[in-house]
């Protein structure tokens, strides 16, 4: 229900709705406690093998799940309840992470298990991801809605921000410290999502029928924009991401130790956050393609530096904006999906998405992890950082309906 107050006015519209704000709580919840998950995961890897190419199969175990589901998780987010179905993925995280602190409570944490614990994580955030998209419309009023999505932006940023400090500090008491208040954290969310009413959605039951479960790629392609903001946070962050590899820049390169890594990971978030602030209060109002393509060459330009710099605090600057440009670019692209998808679809569509999202992190792990066991670090990040700077001048020719999106609502 809309509250008496006009729908879309105001810093915090979205959260006049109760729904939303259970929502929004239980989403940074969520994510608080897989940030602090990932730290403790990216430690103790690198700390029994040494080897980059571990770490990148840490993210390429949680995104093989997603590949081989994404068709059936929109399918059954579609035909499903989507609260249901978010409660069910969060308890199986909750489970996953409890049983990494039983295991390391027991002196049984190999990496073997670890690899096979984030493939339970990523088998639930394959369902996990498109829920959360189809919710997150039925929690406000079209006019809230992007607000909405800012506002889902800026909590996933501060759970990105404190989370990875968060594990680093908790990582000194050692890791099942780590794992013990994350699986807490989940459990917390799964909770708030009980609670949690969004507006009921009419949906259709359909059988399970390949062109049923390829239709959100078929609503992608047939829409340019939406494709091109896509394919572009995709490739863009695949080659740009440094993410994976922070663990070697803070043992090897920066040595500042598990605490410098949570805050390292922190400063991207950080400056994601001080980004979705600014959009928050003032929106994205004009040339929002052509913002997104100038924001993915920052992008580039701040990993280059990352890669180069010797100095703990020229490298936190640099993440800083690395979040900061990446986030104008996340913000385009989750609008124009919100505003453009049926509710009829939203599942199917948030699948597709998901799967994009995961190639381009956990894939980009991967990716990242292999070519530094290659060439090393700092020329896999470089190169990277050169990758996403080319991508964005590629896309801004590949895909003009992108690049003349101009005002988000109101298309």
């Amino acid at each position: 229900m809309t509250s008496a107050h006009t729908a879309g006015d105001g810093f915090r519209s979205a959260f006049r709705h109760r729904a939303f704000a259970l929502f929004w709580s239980a989403r940074v919840c969520s994510m608080l406690a897989i940030q602090m998950q990932v730290v403790a995961v990216g430690w103790q890897v690198y700390a029994m093998t040494g080897d980059p190419l571990d770490l990148g199969l840490v993210g390429l175990f949680q995104f093989l799940p997603t590949l081989a589901l994404v068709l059936v998780a929109g399918h059954v987010v579609d035909n499903n309840d989507r609260r249901t179905v978010l409660f069910g993925a969060l308890s199986i995280e909750a489970v996953a992470v409890a049983a990494l602190f039983l295991m390391t409570m027991a002196g049984a944490l190999s990496p073997q298990a670890i690899f096979a614990v984030v493939a339970l994580i990523g088998l639930a955030k394959s369902f996990e991801g498109p829920a959360n998209q189809a919710i997150l419309s039925a929690t406000v009023p079209v006019e809230d809605l992007p607000n909405a999505v800012a506002w889902q932006s800026s909590g996933v940023q501060v759970a990105q921000i404190s989370g990875p400090a968060l594990g680093g500090l908790l990582y000194i008491a050692g890791p099942a410290a780590v794992y013990g208040v994350s699986a807490a954290m989940l459990a917390l969310s799964v909770l708030l999502i009980a609670a949690c009413r969004p507006r009921p959605v009419t949906m259709t039951r359909r059988a399970m029928s390949l062109s049923s479960m390829l239709a959100g790629a078929a609503f992608i392609r047939r829409r340019p924009e939406i494709l091109g903001a896509i394919s572009l946070d995709l490739f863009a962050v695949l080659l740009g991401g440094a993410t994976a590899l922070l663990p070697i820049y803070a043992r090897d390169v920066l040595h500042v130790g598990p605490w410098g890594l949570g805050l390292l990971r922190s400063a991207p978030a950080l400056g994601s956050l001080a980004m979705a602030m600014v959009i928050t209060r003032w929106g994205v109002k004009r040339h929002a393609g052509r913002r997104m393509l100038v924001a993915v060459a920052g992008f580039g330009v701040a990993t280059i530096a990352f890669g180069l710099s010797a100095d703990p605090v020229l490298s936190f600057i640099a993440l800083l904006a690395v979040g900061a440009t990446d986030q104008i670019s996340m913000f385009v692209r989750q609008t124009l999906i919100q505003l453009s998808t049926p509710d009829e679809m939203r599942g199917r569509v948030g699948a597709v998405t998901s799967l994009f999202i995961g190639a381009s992190n956990q894939l980009g792990e991967f990716e990242s992890g292999g070519l530094a066991a290659l060439i090393g670090a700092v020329p896999a990040v470089v190169l990277g950082g050169v990758g996403a700077v080319g991508l964005a001048g590629l896309w801004a020719v590949l895909f003009p309906a992108l690049r003349r999106v101009d005002r988000l609502l109101g298309r």
